[in-house]
């Protein structure tokens, strides 16, 4: 069976993304696949030291950090995977702040040992399948073009060996205070979630 790793950048429990990636497991649980989902506000993650302790040896699999918290069992969820669903709303242009945080956590996957002057990914080859999903206050257009929220989620998805086959922006999601998703916009979702299996 296909395994399919969500993983949430929002901090509103309930709030658009969370309904977003709600509906894309939807998808992807029809699609035949079994999802497990991680919200990042929920999870022990420390700040990137910038040490660079994991990137020093060669190999194709992560390096080890030297912090002892809740990363390691999720670097080892997303190696385990087939596919991601990798979702943040948009603060200040990009992703959110825990986001970025887990996103510097994945140096691990750089090779970078202290003789060069740049990282190279240990994942050579985009075998994996990855669907994106921002939203923002902003009309979606806008979202696409002004932000770098998508481009982030899909850098993720490059470090971890996958390809994006899919992307959904939406905007205008703060217009009310618990602002629902349309149906329309739940089925866009489910669509997605659908090509991540």
């Amino acid at each position: 069976m296909v395994k399919i790793l969500a993983i949430n950048g929002s901090y509103r429990v309930g709030g658009i993304i969370d309904q977003a990636v709600g509906a894309a497991i939807g998808g992807a649980r029809a699609a035949g696949a079994e999802v497990e989902c991680v919200t990042l506000r929920d999870y022990p993650i420390e700040f990137c030291l910038n040490c660079r302790a994991c990137t020093q040896k060669p190999s194709e699999t992560p390096g080890v950090c030297v912090i002892n918290d809740g990363m390691a069992a999720l670097i080892a969820k997303i190696e385990a995977a087939d596919g991601y669903i990798l979702a943040s709303p948009t603060n200040y242009y990009t992703v959110t702040a825990v986001y970025k945080r887990f996103l510097e956590r994945t140096v691990v996957y750089g090779y970078w040992p202290w003789d060069t002057g740049a990282p190279v990914n240990r994942k050579t080859k985009l075998l994996k399948k990855a669907v994106l999903i921002g939203s923002s206050a902003m009309p979606s257009i806008m979202g696409r073009l002004m932000t770098s929220t998508l481009r982030l989620l899909r850098a993720s998805a490059e470090v971890f060996g996958a390809k994006s086959v899919g992307s959904l922006y939406l905007g205008l999601i703060a217009l009310k205070e618990n602002q629902k998703l349309s149906k329309k916009e739940l089925q866009k979702v489910s669509e997605l979630g659908r090509k991540a299996v």
